[in-house]
């Protein structure tokens, strides 16, 4: 395998780090990265093929600080260019995310700028959406430190991430970005990263497949912890940790599909541990510990037939001590929810506060309970006496289950990135 081992001196920049990655292309290999600190004014762009490695703890990338630039005007969706007040301080190969009081998700833009003309900057992909003067768009220096679009076979290992969260005025949407972030990735891998205070999610992805990640830690972000999105299938979150983040520990996010998070820990957040919402389904979560998150320990959220959760498994884990924020339960379930397994799980209560261990709506249906301990949760359990069923309804869960008819709805993705 090619191997780029940088010196200090060949990595004083995100820049300099930039072109010893994108000499690997198209064979791949590996750059590594020594013991140092060093600030990055953009972000790290991963490719195919390509693994980015540090010296763990010694290595630490930092977001620099943050800046704000408000358009001149009304500019309209597919543009590749930006009218703007001003322009100091911006050049071409910095990355930046446009934004305004409406829009979120995907309308967000995130991209790299091309070329700065007195006060346009032109950006290598048009935006995301039409952006109005009333809802007042800005162009700001908030971007992923280490991120893939349309990549497969990469990997990001034993680095340190500092989002030097105190120093960003306006962060970037899970959607578009996070301390590390990948959209349409086929086979990544990340491990042994420590993220810390990025103004927005910790680790996330959207759109992609065979995601494996390990011996990781995110704490003190602004949103979630972790977040697979937008249709991500087949991936396994092994022993990492998630704390003190701003929304959940771990988010699964909108048809997060086959996925196994195992031997983790999600502890003090202030939303719930963790939280599962539209259409993810067929996940396995086993000898977890989620314990002292505000909101409950681990949530089914409110979602209504066609998009509700369904086949999710939860075993000999620890959920504790949560609720403190406003909760319903340790364990909540809420709309239509159904064919849920809870096996093998010891579920204890925060102390002075009377919340059951599990609480499921009447709308939810399917639920199976077995050889669980409940202690100090009071009642033990709040359901429709119908919707809990003697048998596990769950046949199939988590990464180890997973087919290749799972990953029909990623076709596209996945001729994408076998292009790059």
């Amino acid at each position: 395998m090619n191997e780029i081992k940088l010196q200090r001196s060949e990595a004083a920049s995100a820049q300099a780090i930039q072109r010893a990655i994108d000499a690997l292309v198209p064979a791949g290999g590996r750059v590594v990265l020594p013991a140092m600190e060093l600030e990055l004014d953009r972000g790290i762009e991963l490719r195919s093929g390509v693994t980015l490695a540090g010296q763990g703890r010694d290595t630490v990338l930092r977001k620099a600080p943050g800046c704000v630039y408000p358009f001149s005007g009304y500019h309209n969706y597919g543009m590749c260019d930006i009218p703007l007040m001003h322009t100091e301080g911006l050049v071409p190969g910095m990355t930046v995310a446009v934004r305004d009081t409406r829009h979120g998700g995907f309308y967000e833009t995130f991209a790299r700028i091309t070329w700065v003309d007195d006060n346009w900057v032109g950006i290598d992909k048009g935006i995301h959406s039409d952006y109005h003067a009333e809802l007042n768009p800005v162009l700001v220096t908030a971007f992923p430190l280490i991120y893939g679009e349309n990549v497969r076979g990469v990997a990001v290992e034993d680095l340190t991430l500092d989002g030097n969260r105190e120093a960003q005025p306006a962060g970037i949407g899970a959607c578009r970005g996070a301390g590390v972030y990948f959209i349409a990735g086929h086979d990544v891998a990340v491990t042994n990263v420590v993220e810390t205070g990025f103004s927005g999610e910790g680790i996330g992805f959207q759109l992609s497949r065979d995601v494996h990640l390990e011996d990781c830690v995110v704490t003190d972000n602004a949103g979630n912890g972790y977040h697979p999105g937008a249709g991500s299938t087949g991936v396994a979150f092994i022993n990492c940790v998630a704390e003190s983040n701003d929304m959940a520990g771990f988010f699964f996010c909108v048809r997060a599909n086959h996925i196994t998070v195992r031997d983790c820990r999600f502890a003090a957040n202030r939303g719930p541990g963790i939280s599962v919402g539209t259409r993810d389904s067929f996940n396995l979560i086993e000898s977890c510990e989620v314990s002292h998150n505000e909101g409950a320990g681990i949530l089914f959220r409110a979602c209504p037939r066609p998009v509700e959760p369904e086949s999710v498994w939860v075993r000999n884990c620890r959920v504790a001590a949560n609720g403190r924020g406003g909760a319903q339960g340790q364990v909540v379930v809420l709309g239509d929810a159904h064919d849920l397994a809870f096996e093998g799980n010891t579920i204890v209560g925060a102390q002075g506060l009377d919340l059951p261990a599990l609480y499921a709506a009447p709308s939810a249906q399917r639920v199976w309970l077995s050889n669980n301990e409940m202690t100090g949760c009071s009642p033990a359990i709040v359901s429709d006496s119908g919707a809990l069923i003697a048998e596990n309804p769950v046949a199939e869960a988590g990464v180890e289950a997973v087919e290749d008819r799972h990953y029909r709805h990623l076709v596209a993705v996945q001729a994408a990135a076998a292009r790059c």
